[in-house]
């Protein structure tokens, strides 16, 4: 999901911060005149100046909506404050189907019963096939009367569900992109990149901090750190490297699809057997020296060095992440992960995780997600009271929508500043990793439970909210980055020349910095559908028994056998459409640059 920065400069590099909300980046602007400010007590009023046509509509009837969510880790009711939020505010409640728990049959059979749900956050290639097949709703007259999706139609809207040119010609607005940034198409706002090495600094300092100048110096480093520091204080075990397998959706192994950006190679969505460099050259994923193949081997040299957790092949996400809140894992790769784990007052002890750069490491960076980040919202064509779904969505993309989707309550997490801006309260800081009680008057529950489980959003957090004039991300508040002037971040700036982690790759030249590209890149035949299930299935199941192969022989002839096999199984049918599909977004990069 992501988006990032050109050969740039950014207007003021901020400073190193945490990411206290963890909830997948997102948010999005609109005009505060028609919206009310986030209250300390949800609005009971329905959709309190969201759509003025909203009056019209009767919320006295409890709505349940069925989402089919691509995004979600959660499935079932939404419930804790979120789910009271909105259910005071609109009388809806959410009932959510996650095919990242359920798998992915669940597209399938839901898709062929001609009914997915009534809400829909679905990747963008689906989109090529719910269109023609009528399971998703013309929204183009609907979104005219809403006064915060309107705004996107022209800039953001109309050119994303025109690129869907074969299946919908009169391009009519099926679709809303997800994450959605108000900076540009070429900027890249964040002070780290979306994957790169990340470490406890306490624990990568005592053991010497000694310079990492390959995959191989950073597996010595996380047995240097795990021989000294093997328990956590409180006694838990820890893993140096911890993966999981229900994120791979994209036909390989999702945790050594993105260690592949650290050197230059992306998988772009909707393609499943390729990897794509800042340059334009497209690598088979089987070839000998692709980067999908360095990152297994390097897993299996961590297994074999006792690094890799043995929980990894049967655990979920979310044992991850109480692990993660818990500093039970050394490396980290996701920028967001910091935020199950950082905060203020540890800094002021040193104490927190944060990026430590290898030396021949060459990331490759999308810039912010100005046109979306491969996902998108839909109603579909069975919807029961469209309209109230219409509405619900148009919330989603508010301040007020927004506020609370990145920072939760006024008054509980976050408070004004004399200035008009916001700052994160005590408990702000540290309500996602502590999981904090919330008052009875917001629902009651832990606020980490009761958080938005659609993990997603229309807008990003990376659009300005219009009260205060900053993003809705609270790290990139005036006072959070003020607040984060610890010893962890000074000590880390004085140790690597740099303001934060994205200003010390640039300055480096160790970081290519790619226009984001969300677009439809057309839909397999069915038999290239087939070939690329089975081909997808068997990387994946191998991919795994690779990293966990008893020696390097067994490694190398399953290596050899796969080559070999998906070859037999169409491989280079499917691997000739996603080459074609690359070079769809190889000009279309192109032309970002040509016109910046």
């Amino acid at each position: 999901m992501r988006k990032r920065d050109k050969a740039i400069k950014k207007s003021a590099l901020l400073l190193f911060a945490s990411l206290f909300m963890v909830s997948v980046a997102l948010t999005g602007c609109g005009d505060e005149s028609s919206n009310k400010t986030a209250s300390t007590e949800p609005s009971k009023s329905p959709n309190s100046g969201t759509q003025a046509a909203s009056k019209a509509l009767d919320h006295s009837k409890p709505l349940t909506i069925t989402v089919f969510d691509n995004a979600a880790n959660y499935q079932g009711e939404q419930k804790g404050w979120y789910g009271k939020l909105i259910k005071d505010k609109f009388n809806i409640t959410l009932n959510i189907l996650a095919p990242q728990i359920a798998g992915d049959q669940l597209y399938k059979t839901r898709s062929a019963a001609g009914n997915l749900g009534d809400l829909l956050i679905v990747n963008n290639n689906q989109l090529e096939e719910l269109i023609p097949a009528g399971l998703i709703m013309d929204l183009t007259d609907k979104i005219k009367s809403t006064p915060n999706l309107s705004k996107y139609v022209d800039n953001h809207f109309k050119p994303f569900n025109a690129a869907f040119e074969k299946v919908n010609p009169s391009g009519k607005i099926y679709a809303l992109p997800t994450f959605e940034a108000d900076t540009s198409p070429t900027t890249y706002s964040e002070q780290i990149p979306y994957s790169s090495p990340i470490m406890p600094w306490d624990y990568y300092k005592g053991v010497g901090a000694p310079k990492l100048n390959n995959l191989d110096d950073l597996l010595n480093v996380l047995k240097q750190m795990h021989e000294k520091y093997p328990k956590t204080p409180d006694g838990k075990p820890i893993a140096p490297i911890t993966l999981w397998k229900d994120w791979d959706s994209r036909g390989t192994m999702e945790n050594a699809r993105w260690l592949s950006n650290w050197y230059g190679y992306e998988q772009p969505e909707g393609t499943t057997t390729m990897q794509l460099n800042a340059k334009g050259d497209v690598v088979p994923l089987i070839d000998d020296n692709s980067m999908y193949k360095k990152i297994l081997q390097f897993y299996f040299k961590a297994n074999q060095m006792g690094l890799v957790d043995p929980d990894s092949p049967t655990q979920d996400w979310n044992k991850v992440s109480e692990k993660l809140t818990n500093k039970q894992v050394f490396l980290l790769w996701y920028s967001w992960e910091t935020g199950f784990y950082n905060t203020i007052e540890r800094g002021k002890n040193g104490d927190g995780n944060v990026a430590i750069p290898i030396a021949d490491t060459h990331i490759i960076q999308s810039s912010d997600a100005y046109y979306g980040n491969g996902r998108a919202f839909a109603i579909g064509s069975k919807a029961n009271d469209p309209d109230r779904i219409m509405e619900f969505m148009d919330w989603l993309a508010s301040p007020e929508g927004l506020r609370y989707y990145v920072n939760g309550f006024e008054g509980f997490n976050y408070e004004k500043t004399a200035d008009g801006k916001f700052k994160l309260t005590e408990v702000g800081q540290t309500a996602f990793q502590k999981n904090t009680p919330v008052p009875d008057q917001y629902g009651g529950g832990g606020y980490q439970d009761g958080q938005s489980k659609l993990n997603t959003m229309i807008i990003s957090d990376f659009a300005k909210d219009p009260m205060t004039g900053e993003f809705y991300n609270s790290n990139y508040w005036a006072a959070t980055i003020e607040a984060n002037k610890t010893a962890l971040t000074t000590d880390w700036q004085n140790t690597y020349k740099a303001e934060n982690a994205t200003d010390y790759y640039l300055k480096n030249k160790m970081i290519d910095i790619v226009p984001n590209i969300n677009t439809s890149l057309g839909s397999d035949s069915s038999e290239i559908k087939n070939k690329r299930s089975q081909i997808s299935d068997y990387v994946k199941n191998t991919s795994w028994k690779m990293v966990f192969a008893k020696n390097q022989a067994e490694f190398d002839k399953l290596w050899e056998t796969m080559k070999k096999d998906v070859i037999g199984l169409g491989w280079n049918d499917v691997f000739a459409s996603d080459t074609e599909k690359a070079q769809k977004i190889i000009k279309m990069r192109a032309d970002a640059l040509a016109k910046k």
